[in-house]
Order: C-alpha cells, then structure tokens, then sequence
C-alpha cells in the first residue's frame, strides 16, 4: 500500500512510517517531493480539520492515492483559543527566516500580565485520511499544558521552548525528539489515524 503524507518536511515520513507499522500497516509512505507538480494547498479553513482535510482531499485527488494530511497549532486560554489555526503566522511575519521567534514573542508580550495559574494553553493536531474512493477519517490529538515566561531548550521549533506539557516540568523544546512524539499532539492524532486505517484495511 502506498500512501502520500501531504507534506514537504522529509523529517516527517519516517515519523508516520513508524506509527503505521506500530499499528500493523504495511505501506510505503510518500511525501510530496515524489511528485513535483503537486499542487500547494492554501490553508484558509477556519480550523484544523477543514485545513487537514482541503489539504488531503486536493493531494487524493491528485495523485490517486490515499492522502494523509495535518494542520495543528497552539490554542492559549488567555486569548480565547488563539492563535489557533493562524499559529504559524501570528505576528504577520509568514515565511520569514525568523517567523517562529517573532510568533512566540508576540504571545509572551500578549500573556506579559497574565499570572502563572492563567496561562494554560494546548497544542492541537488534526490529522486527515482521504482515500481515492472518496472515504474520509479524522482524528484529533491535543496536548495540554501551561506557558512559562522564558524560553528553555534548544529542541522542536514554534512555540516549544515555553510550552510546559502537564505533569512535566521540561518544555518540549527540552526533551528529545523521541520523548516528545511520545506525547505530541501530531503523534497522538496520527496513532488515533493508523488505528482506524488499520482496521479499514
């Protein structure tokens, strides 16, 4: 079974390829560069799963082949949910060298007053499956926890070095790769994806 992971980050074919298998799916995982006249995808949905699945439904259909695809960002109490789905563009800097800094910086200058007992947050991942024969799964994974005022940790990318998952003291951009898809929002959505695969197949 061959299937196209709706991405362009080689980093995460190797990723969706160890879950699948921990589920018990056999498949070649494809990412975009296989097929280079792929369409880019525009993410103008209002959530993450109408991102993950405009994304997974345009690469289906382009390629034939089942698609999987994610949209996944950081939701702060203190401001109603934001960023949300504009997490990657936040401060308006969107494919700039120094987006992700400018993104976090702007969330700690928006929490500067708010106390330590307000500043819950959660990462949230939808994760999208659509198939040639126009059947479509999707499957959410949330990881809560709570922004620190400083940046720790040189790992992960985004707003990792001041989000303290719960339960841990350590931000994710402190625990290695492997520690945090243990417990990342994108490895628990992409698990609930390849349970249900599994049995669809």
């Amino acid at each position: 079974m061959r299937i196209v992971l709706a991405t362009r980050n080689a980093k995460k074919v190797p990723e969706m390829r160890a879950i699948l298998a921990e589920a018990g799916v056999e498949a070649q995982v494809l990412a975009l560069d296989s097929f280079p006249d792929a369409p880019e995808v525009p993410e103008t949905e209002p959530t993450f799963t109408g991102n993950a699945l405009l994304k997974a439904r345009a690469i289906a259909a382009h390629t034939g082949l089942p698609a999987v695809a994610d949209d996944s960002g950081l939701s702060v109490d203190e401001l109603k949910g934001m960023p949300g789905v504009l997490s990657a563009r936040w401060s308006g800097r969107f494919g700039e060298k120094d987006q992700d800094r400018a993104n976090l910086d702007l969330v700690l200058d928006q929490l500067a007053d708010t106390p330590a007992e307000r500043r819950g947050a959660r990462f949230v991942c939808a994760a999208a499956l659509v198939m040639p024969d126009g059947v479509e799964v999707v499957a959410e994974g949330v990881l809560r926890g709570r922004l620190l005022r400083e940046r720790r940790g040189d790992h992960g990318f985004g707003y990792d070095p001041v989000f303290a998952p719960e339960g841990h003291t350590r931000t994710t951009a402190e625990m290695s790769p492997e520690e945090k898809n243990a417990i990342s929002h994108r490895g628990i959505a992409f698990r609930k994806l390849a349970r249900e695969l599994a049995e669809m197949i």
